[in-house]
């Protein structure tokens, strides 16, 4: 069973610091996009309306897996789509969720992303689904998010922005970034038309490799193979 930390002053000062990061990396304007992180007894979230740079530790929100918040402090208008996403998948300990252009771009389309990229991969699938729209805050998004998720960790929301989940913020974000990276190259390449697909079994290797990527050959599990190919060690 997934262990999650406790509510402290450090992990929502995390939720804080990643919050900020969106405007920087160039995945939100101005409020748009909420952060939420998963705590030992539910999740702690953003509030409504907050600019970045006036967050504070006693403005971070605390709410249980009921939907019940505690504090004078409103919840992000988004709250219950990240409460369906950690009911969904109970081992989801960060989600981000932000109004990225590119990204956005698609989702204004109706387009997910295809397997024009190995790095597609990094969702957990072999593409980056986008859902059926739904009016923001409501009920209705979480269901076509989680639709729009299935077995994955990130999708598009139609005519609205995308949402990303990881085990730990930094992952969390990380995901967001690289759905954004890809949502600019897909847009790049279909300027020349609609690029060459990466084929189904392909892309079942490609997963296979990711379960493995990044670590070291002490860390991997009996029979698991390297993500790629080790050079020869000679000290």
């Amino acid at each position: 069973m997934t262990s999650f930390p406790d509510d402290t002053a450090d992990l929502r000062l995390e939720i804080i610091e990643t919050a900020r990061a969106l405007p920087r990396l160039g995945l939100t304007k101005g409020t748009s996009g909420n952060i939420s992180a998963r705590t030992k007894t539910g999740f702690l979230v953003t509030p409504s309306g907050t600019p970045y740079e006036d967050l504070s530790v006693d403005k971070i929100v605390a709410m249980d897996l009921e939907g019940c918040y505690r504090g004078d402090v409103l919840p992000s208008s988004e709250w219950r789509m990240h409460l369906d996403f950690y009911r969904a998948k109970p081992s989801c300990g960060a989600v981000v969720h932000c109004h990225s252009p590119r990204a956005t771009a698609l989702s204004c389309h109706r387009k997910g992303i295809p397997a024009f990229h190995y790095m597609v991969a990094l969702a957990g699938g072999d593409r980056i689904e986008c859902s059926d729209y739904a009016r923001f805050g409501t009920r209705a998004l979480s269901v076509a998010m989680i639709a729009a998720l299935g077995d994955r960790n990130a999708c598009l929301l139609a005519n609205h922005g995308q949402v990303a989940g990881g085990p730990n913020l930094s992952k969390a974000l990380s995901v967001a970034e690289g759905v954004e990276d890809l949502a600019d190259q897909y847009l790049s390449a279909l300027t020349l038309g609609e690029p060459i697909h990466l084929s189904t079994k392909e892309m079942i290797a490609i997963l296979k490799k990711f379960k493995s990527y990044g670590k070291q050959t002490d860390e991997l599990e009996p029979g698991q193979e390297a993500a790629f190919e080790l050079p020869t060690r000679v000290g």
